[in-house]
């Protein structure tokens, strides 16, 4: 499993559209009412950063596969979570400013952390280690482009022309999700005579990996009483990683196809279940709304 044009060349652009119809939707005050709840960025950070390494490797030990696969699986659950956890927060009305925040500090962090502990993971399921290192400019070049540049132009815009900026970001809403259909049909169309294999090795991995680290998100904040919107970001934010960073790593950096499976799969997957978080946090919005209307 390789990276295409799919997921080098499509997909960030679409996110990057994507980011700017979000940056619509922002102002400067929901990042200055971050800074004002730092325990929201610590609660997200940590379940990122620890609790969801902590249950790759559950998984991977409990779940039978080949240690390839663990491996590769391993490495997804040390990955970020990207561009799109920021898109699918939008639509599903969580904490969009938060959720970037995570993104930003978690792809900074994961440039140091992935090396070490992907090499702890290839020690302790292959018996080997390799040198990674992922290239810190360039991917903080990617990380500006994909999501920092095009939020910032959109607020830009909303501080500048505030009506056309609100009739802009209604239509990328909708653009949001007719574009996320068509990444989901391509590469289903693209992997579909290889899925079935795909699946039987690491299907239930993938789906436990990202159904229990969006659960432990959520309930995690739920547990420090976060509000609404902050349990959604952390829940999608800790339950998307970067599919297209941990292929890259696997199939790129280490040369191994085999550890790029679990990529593969958890890209798909999370797509599908991303709709389901996505209603979730609309009725929740929602009904909080009732609840302060009554």
């Amino acid at each position: 499993m390789e990276a295409n044009f799919l997921t080098t060349v499509l997909l960030p652009t679409a996110l990057a559209i994507i980011m700017l119809g979000m940056g619509l939707s922002l102002l400067p005050e929901d990042f200055q009412r971050v800074r004002k709840y730092p325990k929201a960025v610590s609660i997200g950070l940590i379940s990122q950063l620890v609790i969801l390494p902590i249950i790759g490797f559950v998984i991977a030990k409990v779940v039978p596969m080949p240690p390839a696969i663990a491996v590769g699986l391993m490495i997804l659950a040390l990955c970020p979570g990207g561009p799109s956890s920021n898109l699918i927060t939008y639509l599903a009305k969580g904490d969009v400013a938060l959720s970037v925040t995570l993104t930003a500090f978690s792809s900074i962090i994961t440039v140091f952390t992935i090396p070490t502990f992907a090499n702890l993971a290839l020690q302790h399921f292959m018996g080997r280690s390799a040198a990674i290192a992922l290239p810190i400019g360039s991917t903080m070049l990617q990380i500006f482009l994909i999501t920092l540049l095009p939020i910032g132009l959109g607020m830009y815009l909303r501080q500048i022309f505030p009506e056309l900026a609100l009739r802009l970001e209604k239509v990328t809403s909708r653009l949001a999700i007719a574009l996320l259909l068509i990444i989901i049909i391509a590469l289903i169309i693209r992997e579909w005579n290889r899925l079935p294999g795909f699946i039987l090795q690491v299907g239930i991995g993938a789906a436990l990996l990202n159904v229990l680290s969006t659960l432990a998100g959520l309930y995690t904040s739920k547990l420090f009483k976060l509000d609404p919107a902050q349990q959604i970001c952390i829940a999608i934010e800790v339950g998307i990683q970067n599919g297209t960073l941990a292929i890259a790593i696997t199939a790129g950096l280490l040369n191994d196809p085999d550890m790029a499976i679990p990529g593969a799969i958890y890209s798909l997957f999370m797509n599908l279940t991303a709709f389901i978080a996505i209603h979730y946090g609309r009725k929740l919005v929602l009904s909080q709304k009732v609840k302060k209307i009554a």
